[in-house]
């Protein structure tokens, strides 16, 4: 059985190879997300790879066989159920259940899981609208695309947000920015791209191109 590390580290390597599905990961690609030395980095890559999770060549990158896979997607299946229970059963906010949910994701009883999935009614999407691995790994696809890709005059419901982190999230709840709410874009500042939008048909509010960047809509 992976360690907590080794499970983070296999969730990391998966994450990354989402944004160009084949290519091999960098050492510092996954140092960098994990903040860590890329030389620890190394370190770890050959311990996986000597137990068969991911093939690492030295210079070029790594990629996760299909048992790495595997142990990638129940760690985020696990991270993203917690995230689900502890928002829609103990109340917290979208931007409190991160950390949490990194402490829950390594119990390791399928039974528990199951039971879990179960009991929260066999969500599809975590708080943030990720999409939950499937028991046996299949996994939601959604059909959306970046807000910063509407023209002026288009508009569309949020469904996902790309950035999960505690400041940009607290950043979208200080706008009125949340999942299900309906944006449209008004005009497109040349400028810096950044966006003046409309929330819920409230009066306008400007967001830069980097927000914009992150929010994932659907028309």
């Amino acid at each position: 059985m992976p360690s907590h590390t080794e499970e983070n580290y296999l969730k990391a390597i998966y994450k990354l190879s989402e944004a160009e599905p084949g290519a091999e990961v960098s050492t510092n690609s996954i140092a960098e997300a994990l903040q860590t030395r890329p030389a620890s980095v190394t370190d770890m890559l050959r311990r996986l790879g000597e137990k068969g999770l991911l093939s690492y060549q030295r210079y070029r990158g790594v990629l996760l066989t299909a048992e790495g896979r595997r142990v990638a997607l129940l760690t985020i299946r696990k991270h993203r159920l917690w995230e689900v229970f502890l928002v829609q059963k103990l109340g917290f906010a979208w931007d409190e259940v991160h950390e949490v949910a990194e402490e829950m994701e390594h119990i390791s009883s399928p039974l528990l899981v199951r039971r879990l999935d179960e009991f929260l009614g066999f969500p599809e999407v975590d708080p943030h609208g990720d999409p939950i691995p499937r028991e046996d790994g299949a996994m939601l696809r959604p059909q959306h695309r970046l807000l910063s890709e509407l023209k002026p005059g288009q508009q569309g419901l949020l469904v996902a947000v790309k950035n999960t982190s505690q400041p940009f999230l607290q950043y979208l709840n200080k706008v009125g920015i949340v999942l299900g709410c309906d944006i449209k874009v008004l005009d497109k500042i040349l400028f810096d791209n950044s966006l003046e939008i409309s929330i819920n048909n409230a009066p306008k509010t400007q967001v830069s191109a980097e927000v914009s960047r992150n929010l994932f809509v659907t028309s």
